[in-house]
């Protein structure tokens, strides 16, 4: 990756870091409605990925999304909008946290049931083939998704079709509170079950963005030739529990200090620093970072709340229920 694009992906992770913060803070504060599902710690992976895409490629992520949506081009202002319940959010108040979708952009959605997207980015790919569009689809998701029957249900099928659908397992090491480890009989349960399918599976450091991005646009290639899916398992870590109502006191302190240590943020600074990015550029990506999102956050508070009339719109296609006949 070269140094402009790193600096630009360096600093698209840092204003998920501070959206992220701000999400946190705003939800201590009150303003933000039902839980939040943080994904700061992981913002490499979607911002490396989505280096690697296409902008008409398609995009499934998990109720912890924010990351994903935003790298896929919603602003900060969209999405803290959406948190807290106004019009100008992304989804207009209605999809909150776990729902973050901006079609337009190709991000398809947040699905706040697990592993249930896996199956529409197989839908998605089947659909890119039959229009011979060379369009990708991937699918994010955590490391419990890989015990439920979606996971290979997809696997399955994508392999079968050979579709263009690429499975990227954010491993960040557990599935809500538990270890996936103490439940999986593989040490890789993403990619050391690729290979049952017929299909390649590689792990990859999910907190270094250029490692991502090599691994995602390796892969979307193999994949657009027509050689089939792909298992990417990045390993990962949250800073945060697994939601807000989650003090993360499972974890090993040892543990959380090491992965701390291994920050996609600090990464990203090593690699610039190697090459040749000085600290002036990068102090300046930080400052434009925290000015986009202090702006956001104020906008999405004097955001207007969404009007009443609009509660059954966007819900189907004609706003009606005549499809219940």
């Amino acid at each position: 990756m070269e140094p402009a694009r790193l600096l630009a992906a360096y600093e698209r992770m840092a204003v998920i870091r501070r959206t992220e913060k701000a999400a946190h803070d705003l939800f201590l504060q009150g303003l933000v409605k039902g839980t939040t599902h943080l994904a700061a710690g992981q913002e490499a992976i979607a911002v490396g990925a989505s280096a690697a895409l296409r902008p008409d490629d398609y995009v499934f992520a998990t109720y912890r999304g924010h990351h994903h949506a935003l790298a896929r081009g919603a602003t900060p202002e969209e999405c803290l909008a959406e948190l807290m319940s106004r019009a100008t959010g992304l989804c207009r108040a209605k999809g909150g946290s776990m729902h973050l979708t901006k079609a337009a952009t190709g991000m398809l959605g947040s699905y706040a049931i697990v592993g249930s997207h896996l199956p529409m980015a197989v839908g998605a790919a089947w659909s890119a083939r039959l229009r011979g569009t060379e369009q990708l689809a991937v699918a994010f998701f955590g490391d419990g998704a890989t015990n439920i029957g979606a996971f290979h249900e997809s696997l399955n099928l994508a392999a079968v079709w050979r579709l263009p659908v690429l499975f990227v397992c954010e491993n960040n090491l557990y599935m809500e509170y538990t270890p996936i480890a103490d439940v999986t009989a593989v040490p890789r349960p993403a990619a050391d079950r690729a290979p049952a399918y017929g299909i390649p599976g590689e792990v990859v450091d999910g907190n270094d963005v250029v490692a991502v991005a090599e691994a995602v646009g390796r892969l979307a290639g193999r994949a657009r030739a027509g050689d089939g899916p792909a298992v990417l398992e990045a390993e990962t870590y949250r800073h945060f529990g697994h939601s807000r109502t989650d003090p993360a006191t499972y974890r090993p302190a040892e543990e959380v200090e090491r992965w701390l240590k291994h920050d996609p943020l600090d990464l990203a600074r090593g690699r610039l620093a190697e090459l040749g990015i000085g600290t002036q550029a990068v102090a300046e990506a930080d400052e434009r970072a925290r000015a986009v999102v202090e702006r956001a956050v104020e906008a999405a508070k004097a955001a207007p709340p969404p009007d009443p009339r609009e509660a059954l719109t966007d819900v189907w296609a004609d706003g009606g229920a005549a499809w219940r006949t």
